[in-house]
């Protein structure tokens, strides 16, 4: 027998499964799969004694878009956490993002004035017209003392490399804010679904069969086997691939390129309190993570104990799971051409961070979705 659905949706991650639950109420039926053991993707959250543990590190949802923001709200009960991090460097505190206690801890000043005055300063003395790499671009926007402290080492733990050999467009400008205001984002909503994340996809996700550690041509050859051997199997007429898009093609063209994370879990079921806010960056570059998440804070301290993770980036080699892509000039010019390739695929979608080869904030990724469903008949 055959099983027949209009659409087969490869990734269970919040593109996919906003596709999906769109189609839903087009009245089309829809089968997802996934490589992993879990859906939702890297917005996947456990239950830990009460705490939601962000599984693929912090995911902070904010935007200035009401209608996702009415569209997440049907879906979840959102709470009013705000993202204000801190930074570590050596034995020195420091707010994020670059506000006025930021700058009143840096230099012992009290007014805006003051902070401009003093980075304008620094920015004079160091007589840079034509920023050459990353350094010099962020030491001509940012003087001496916040790129010492609180850019280089981060960001050279990020991409693995000397701030020197990074291209200066990386860094196109810096938030600086001249008001006492630790809040990391501006948009006008922001907060954390009350129960995490994966109540959201699998709400999402509701009439939609799901198959767990599913590869997308492992199960392409397997229905193709079961029809052969006169075994029940599943057809579809579309699908949307999320993956990453040089892999649906073989690599045929040649690897893009992505910055991968690895995450170090600790349960600590004695300790109420590790270090007092969900979030904290660590900017030395001898250090080698980049930050540490106290994931209960993320929900006001609710639950038993705590759970931290440390979150370390990573070189990425085929195999290893892509987080972020590198839009660089050469890279992007190659998404390009597996772009005119997939233009070209009959009866297949790709969208998402890595079938659009782009970062995309949660909110953008609804929006696209939502967009992608709409185009749809």
């Amino acid at each position: 027998m055959r099983e027949h659905y209009d659409y087969l949706i490869v990734g269970t991650g919040l593109y996919g499964s906003v596709f999906s639950h769109e189609m839903k109420k087009k009245g089309k039926t829809c089968i997802a799969i996934d490589k992993r053991d879990h859906i939702a993707g890297n917005i996947y959250t456990k239950d830990v004694r009460g705490i939601q543990v962000h599984e693929y590190g912090a995911h902070i949802f904010h935007t200035s878009d009401k209608r996702i923001w009415d569209y997440v709200n049907e879906l979840a009960e959102f709470n009013h956490y705000v993202n204000s991090p801190v930074a570590v460097y050596k034995d020195e505190i420091y707010n994020l993002p670059f506000n006025m206690n930021t700058f009143s801890k840096l230099w012992g000043i009290k007014t805006p004035a003051e902070a401009k005055a003093k980075i304008q300063e620094q920015i004079e003395q160091l007589h840079i017209t034509e920023p050459k790499n990353l350094e010099e671009q962020a030491l001509s926007l940012a003087g001496t003392d916040v790129y010492e402290k609180l850019i280089k080492g981060y960001t050279e733990k990020q991409w693995g490399r000397d701030c020197k050999e990074l291209p200066a467009f990386i860094i196109k400008r810096l938030p600086f804010r001249f008001v006492y205001d630790n809040n990391y984002f501006n948009d006008r909503y922001q907060g954390i679904p009350i129960g995490g994340y994966t109540g959201i996809v699998e709400k999402l996700l509701e009439g939609t069969k799901v198959l767990l550690d599913t590869e997308y041509r492992a199960f392409l050859s397997k229905q193709e086997q079961r029809r052969e051997n006169g075994e029940d199997y599943i057809t579809f007429d579309k699908v949307l691939y999320t993956g990453m898009i040089d892999e649906y093609f073989d690599y045929c063209l040649g690897n893009l390129e992505y910055r991968s994370l690895s995450f170090e879990q600790e349960d600590l079921p004695e300790c109420d309190n590790y270090q007092g806010n969900a979030v904290v960056n660590y900017t030395e570059r001898q250090i080698p993570y980049t930050r540490i998440i106290e994931h209960k804070h993320f929900e006001f301290g609710k639950g038993e104990g705590t759970v931290i993770t440390r979150e370390y980036p990573a070189e990425w080699k085929p195999g290893d799971e892509p987080y972020y892509p590198v839009n660089d000039e050469k890279n992007n010019a190659l998404f390009e051409e597996y772009r005119r390739l997939a233009a070209k695929e009959k009866n297949v979608l790709f969208g998402g961070r890595l079938g659009g080869y782009k970062y995309y904030d949660m909110d953008k990724v609804i929006a696209a979705a939502l967009d992608a469903a709409a185009a749809e008949d």
